[in-house]
């Protein structure tokens, strides 16, 4: 027995936990805070019920009777993590309100690296994202576009912000785990990159190469991928 539902139920339409008895000792507050706390030391894979009840104290079947399913655990995270967004009053300029809040979503995504990972719609509509999502309709009043291309707007903004953050989070977890440090692995790569450009095989690529000056400035890259974004919605 898990507490599965005879049917489909999101968890906000629960009560906070199922059957009767004395008050709960736990709200879903803790619970999530409790996983949250877990999957930033130690990863998503190590978010389970058996791990959170006993970060709570619980047995893990009572751990059930507060959250039905390990995917509702997951939603209750993701919520809880979105509270950390500073909603504060738009300035009116909706561009720059818009790249504020999805620079604070790739700094909130970077404090949590586990986040990535479970950005999907299916958690878009918990009490906290809609509350996000609301301010970004209202960051989005001054546009004149339908209500549907705003939403659309965005979720490609929060797509471009999660691709680029776990990228960002890939790349460093692989630089931790190299024997040898990043700017020697660097190089190597460019010198087997400028062998394979040199021998005449790639000549768009060695058009494109010719123009760098160096090592890609990502927070330049990142705030240009922001630009091309709106861009594409509402040309500047």
């Amino acid at each position: 027995m898990t507490g599965r539902a005879a049917e489909p139920e999101v968890i906000w339409t629960r009560p906070e936990r199922a059957g009767r008895g004395p008050k709960p000792a736990y709200g879903r507050g803790d619970i999530a805070a409790a996983a949250v706390r877990v999957a930033d030391a130690d990863g998503i894979d190590a978010v389970s019920m058996r791990r959170i009840a006993g970060e709570l104290g619980l047995g893990t079947m009572s751990l059930y009777n507060y959250v039905p399913r390990k995917d509702d655990l997951y939603e209750l995270m993701v919520d809880a993590v979105s509270a950390e967004y500073d909603l504060s009053e738009p300035t009116g300029d909706w561009r720059a309100d818009l790249l504020a809040l999805a620079r604070q979503a790739r700094a909130l995504m970077i404090r949590h690296p586990w986040m990535p990972r479970l950005m999907s719609p299916v958690y878009g509509f918990s009490p906290n994202a809609l509350r996000y999502l609301e301010y970004c309709m209202t960051c989005l009043e001054p546009v004149d576009l339908p209500a549907g291309t705003k939403m659309e707007l965005v979720a490609s903004l929060t797509g471009v912000v999660t691709f680029y953050v776990a990228n960002e989070i890939a790349s460093a977890e692989r630089t931790r785990s190299l024997p040898w440090s990043e700017e020697q692995e660097f190089a190597a790569r460019t010198a087997y990159l400028v062998s394979r450009i040199s021998t005449g095989d790639y000549p768009h690529l060695a058009a494109a190469f010719a123009q760098s000056t160096g090592p890609v400035d990502m927070e330049a890259a990142f705030e240009r991928a922001l630009g091309r974004t709106l861009d594409g919605f509402v040309p500047s």
